[in-house]
């Protein structure tokens, strides 16, 4: 079949095919039947570079390699080849490894041997290591929280007095499974409060962002929310705080991709624990906009307990300043004072006061060359430039309090708005 006019109109077609795989091992086959190995195998390499699986190529390439279609020498190749023919191969320099001589079988069978399977069978066992981090016992505790009387004492009926008595629990029957959400504006405290619980209970804590659930990947963010309640599980009992659950958890009329529709389908059946149980996993969640989070989230089995997380009133500001001035140097400062004039300020705004007070003192001392403490009128300037910010949420908070406030769900939030005078 050397030279035959059907090889060289196989080979015309080819190149002005080059993506027909089934006329390529055609040729291919022919050039084995005439002995010309060597083109062959190049027309089956770049069939397998494109489908390493194609069973026909893997075939060729097998009975090229096996001498079912052995390369010729240069004489013979160049009678089969279409251009001119190619020079004699170069001898095979030292220190150079001989490729055909080099048993390649055996060095699959030594490789495969070394690396660890790439897969592993979804039934394992072995795989008990937690995927996400919990953190040690925190160290805070409900009495390092200024004011909040009443989410302590939510917080305390919910899940603190059923854990701390065994006996009472078993005999009214109460279960240490299920969920609060936190919420109210930015800064006040809602992660505190959850380090503070997993301190009292002497309990695992276990949070969890956004970061740790969403995913690129159809189905990873689902996986991702199994594997961390599997997680809490073990832990048990353990405070699994989910924040910015509006994120994770937001209403489903309001979503256009199916893959977040997932996510919160996902949430709901891992907070109901189907499939295993949620006894000793406390949930906690945060947000600040609770109406963007999906009203299934919050009937009763689930998040079924809200809790307003609101500015702190002046006893709780007072305790919130001397807790951030403590260790440092202060002189002559009426914290007492300072609290009254801080209505409405968050707990994140009052920490920034303290901290701007204590930079004007220090850049002063830097200027002057003699340290000074940090005084009142530190204080006062920085009371002149720290606002408030709860103001825009505030606002926001306003208009769902008045005209969404479905089976009275906001009406401790209106309570507050109208002792502020903000309706």
């Amino acid at each position: 079949m050397e030279g035959s006019p059907l090889i060289e109109s196989l080979r015309k077609a080819v190149d002005a095919a080059p993506q027909d795989v089934p006329l390529r091992l055609h040729l291919a086959g022919l050039l084995l039947d005439a002995g010309c190995g060597a083109e062959a195998i190049s027309h089956l390499g770049l069939v397998l570079a494109a489908d390493p699986t194609c069973t026909e190529a893997l075939d060729l390439m097998q009975r090229a390699v096996s001498g079912g279609g052995a390369i010729r020498p240069a004489a013979a190749a160049a009678a089969c080849s279409p251009g001119p023919a190619a020079p004699a191969p170069q001898a095979q320099r030292a220190g150079e490894p001989d490729l055909e001589a080099f048993d390649w079988e055996a060095a699959a069978r030594d490789l495969g041997e070394a690396l660890p399977p790439m897969f592993l069978d979804g039934d394992d066992e072995q795989l008990t290591e937690p995927a996400f981090d919990v953190e040690a016992v925190s160290t805070v505790r409900l009495d390092d929280v200024g004011g909040m009387a009443e989410v302590k004492k939510r917080l305390e009926a919910a899940f603190l007095a059923p854990l701390r008595n065994p006996e009472l629990r078993r005999l009214y029957g109460k279960s240490l499974k299920g969920g609060l959400l936190l919420y109210g504006p930015p800064g006040c405290g809602k992660t505190f409060i959850a380090r503070a619980i997993a301190g009292e209970l002497g309990a695992a804590f276990f949070s969890v962002t956004l970061a740790d659930v969403l995913d690129m990947y159809i189905g990873q963010s689902e996986r991702n929310l199994s594997e961390i309640f599997a997680t809490a599980r073990r832990h048990a009992p353990c405070v699994l705080f989910l924040d910015e659950v509006d994120a994770i958890g937001q209403r489903r009329s309001q979503l256009r991709s199916n893959s977040l529709r997932g996510t919160v389908n996902q949430l709901l059946s891992e907070l109901d624990g189907v499939g295993a149980q949620n006894d000793g996993v406390f949930v906690l969640a945060a947000t600040n906009a609770p109406w963007d989070v999906d009203v299934a989230l919050r009937r009763p089995g689930r998040l079924d307990r809200t809790v307003l997380v609101l500015p702190p009133d002046q006893c709780a500001r007072e305790a919130i300043l001397r807790h951030h001035l403590k260790g440092r140097p202060v002189a002559k400062i009426d914290l007492a004072a300072a609290a009254k004039r801080t209505e409405g300020y968050s707990g994140a705004d009052l920490a920034h006061v303290c901290e701007t007070a204590a930079e004007r003192a220090l850049l002063d001392s830097a200027v002057s060359g003699t340290v000074r403490m940090i005084e009142m009128r530190d204080v006062e300037a920085a009371l002149h430039e720290v606002r408030p910010s709860a103001g825009p949420w505030l606002e926001s908070a306003r208009n769902v309090a008045l005209f969404a406030n479905e089976a009275g769900a906001y009406d401790d939030l209106l309570d507050y708005l109208k002792k502020r005078k903000l309706l």
